[in-house]
This record gives structure tokens, C-alpha cells and sequence, in this order.
């Protein structure tokens, strides 16, 4: 039931509407909890294991998968998962970046919350749980991953440049928004499906999360963060952010600090109201959180 098909992800100044369901709806079943966007570029290696882990983890979902233009064997490894009852493949010719795969994704989803899942195995589809009950129980409206929650800075931390340019964003988010944030860069971000449509978001790259952050920040949405486990993997082993990234990111959540929905749906909130930001402790959070290594 799956179907490959070319997508171009919405451009900047368009709005982004929900696919409604009808004669080709993908799910016979009710509307699934969760809707698991995978942008995937150049991950031939990893991205047939990542896909068994997010079917295996809780919750009925609906995964859409972007190849964002991969110019490996990406594609033929995708084929491999082309009939699977929960899975839509989607494809952009050419390579147009992460924050447009998901837009593209956006378009499709059925889900009544969506979660970010990069296509590597750095982080672990076990957590869903973590990062959808709190949305479940109306704890939060926006829940993040963080990877700095539930352990400890080591030394190594002073020697990555990832983990000095987390904190730097970590800083500008403060400073900018008033809000206090452990790690906004992570991945792992879920939102209710309808506040994250609400956004009405442009990012092309890597500029999704400061986008989405400083977004949700403007509707004064309560952000919670939970542990995750987190596995880093090296330039080496296929890491795409670059420096430059980092710096975008500085200017995007500049571009982005006066912002304003432009009509809100009855789930979200107008711009300005006070921020309401909370943390679950691992004791908090459901069982034990195993760690990997620093991120990065």
C-alpha cells in the first residue's frame, strides 16, 4: 500500500495544509497517535535498521520517509520497505535539505501528534514514549529530547565543539525568547500535529529546529524536556551539521523573534503570552535512561 512518489516540499510564504483523508487514505484503522517524519539523505547504511526500530517502538503510527535527493544507495534500500502497510515513501529529485523533507512530510500527516526522527541510529525510537505522554496527559504542548538531561558535563565535553555550540544556542534562545532550554537542538522534538501546521514554517536546512523553536516560543507554548539516550556518531561515520549550520541557526532565531501566527487555530496560542517551560528529572520520566556518548 506504500507509494514512492517525487515531493516538492512547499516553498518560502506558502502555507502548509493538512492532506485530508479519502479514497487513497493510507490507514483503514482510526487516526494513528503518532505521525514519525524521517528525512533521509545519503543513509544507505543505516536507514533499513532505523525503520525496523520506529515499527518496533510503541504506539500506532504512520512514518513518512523523505529521500531528500540521497545519491548513494538510499533509494534502493527504501524499495526494500515499498508494500509495508505504515510506511509512505516519498522522494524530492534533488537534494533541498532537511527542514524542506520535513515539510514535504507535513503535508501527508495523518497523525495526532508528529515527532522528528533522523534516518542515522543516534537516537533510540524506545524513547517515544518519553516524548509523546506528556502530550497524551496535556503535561505539555511541545516535548524535547534532551540530551544533556541525567548526566553529568565530563571533560570530553570542553573539547566538542557541538557541545560549546548547543550551549551558545542554549544562550540566544535566553536571551532572545526568554525561555530556558537545555539542548534545542536536539532531534527529538514532538508536537501536537496541528500546533506544528500552525507554524507555517520555511525552513529549508538545518534552520528546523531554531524555527520551530523560536515558533513555539512565540505561541507560548508549555515545552517540556525529558531524557533521552543518545548515541553520537563522528564526521567520519557520516555527521552532516557543519559550523556554518550553527551560525544560521544564530540568525534564524533572530529572523524569527517578532513573529506572529497569522491565524491560529483554536489549539494554539497568540504570540507574546508568557512561556511556560518545564523538565522531568530521569526519576520523573518513566524507567532509567541509558547513556551514550557526548553528543555530537
Amino acid at each position: 500500500m506504500s507509494k514512492a512518489a517525487n515531493a516538492e516540499a512547499p516553498r518560502a510564504g506558502s502555507s502548509v495544509a493538512p492532506r485530508r483523508a479519502g479514497p487513497t487514505a493510507r490507514f483503514d484503522e482510526p487516526r494513528p497517535v503518532l505521525s514519525v517524519i524521517v528525512p533521509v539523505y545519503n543513509e544507505a547504511a543505516t536507514v533499513d535498521a532505523l525503520l525496523g526500530r520506529v515499527l518496533a517502538a510503541a504506539y500506532a503510527k504512520q512514518v513518512i520517509v523523505v529521500d531528500d535527493g540521497s545519491t548513494d544507495a538510499t533509494a534502493e534500500v527504501l524499495e526494500r520497505w515499498r508494500g509495508s502497510r505504515h510506511v509512505e515513501l516519498l522522494r524530492h529529485p534533488a537534494n533541498r535539505g532537511k527542514g524542506a523533507a520535513i515539510r514535504t512530510a507535513l503535508e501527508r500527516a495523518e497523525g495526532r501528534f508528529t515527532v522528528i526522527q533522523d534516518a542515522d541510529l543516534e537516537y533510540d525510537p524506545q524513547d517515544y514514549p518519553r516524548l509523546i505522554e506528556p502530550l497524551l496527559c496535556a503535561r505539555a504542548e511541545a516535548v524535547y529530547g534532551s540530551r544533556r538531561l541525567g548526566r553529568g558535563r565530563c571533560g570530553r565535553d570542553w573539547l566538542n565543539p557541538f557541545y560549546h555550540g548547543v550551549s551558545l544556542l542554549n544562550l540566544a534562545i535566553r536571551l532572545l525568547y526568554g525561555v530556558r532550554l537545555t539542548d534545542e537542538a536536539t532531534c527529538y522534538k514532538a508536537f501536537p500535529t496541528a500546533l506544528l501546521r500552525a507554524m507555517d514554517l520555511q525552513c529549508e536546512r538545518f534552520e528546523f529546529c531554531p524555527e520551530v523553536t523560536a515558533k513555539a516560543c512565540r505561541l507560548g507554548a508549555r515545552i517540556v524536556e525529558v531524557p533521552i539516550r543518545y548515541d553520537a556518531r563522528s564526521r567520519r561515520a557520516g555527521k552532516k551539521i557543519r559550523w556554518r549550520d550553527g551560525l544560521a541557526a544564530l540568525m534564524t532565531l533572530w529572523r524569527w523573534r517578532r513573529w506572529r501566527a497569522p491565524a491560529p487555530p483554536g489549539d494554539a496560542h497568540e504570540g507574546g503570552r508568557s512561556h511556560r517551560i518545564a523538565r522531568e528529572t530521569p526519576a520523573q520520566a518513566s524507567g532509567t535512561v541509558p547513556l551514550g556518548r557526548q553528543e555530537g
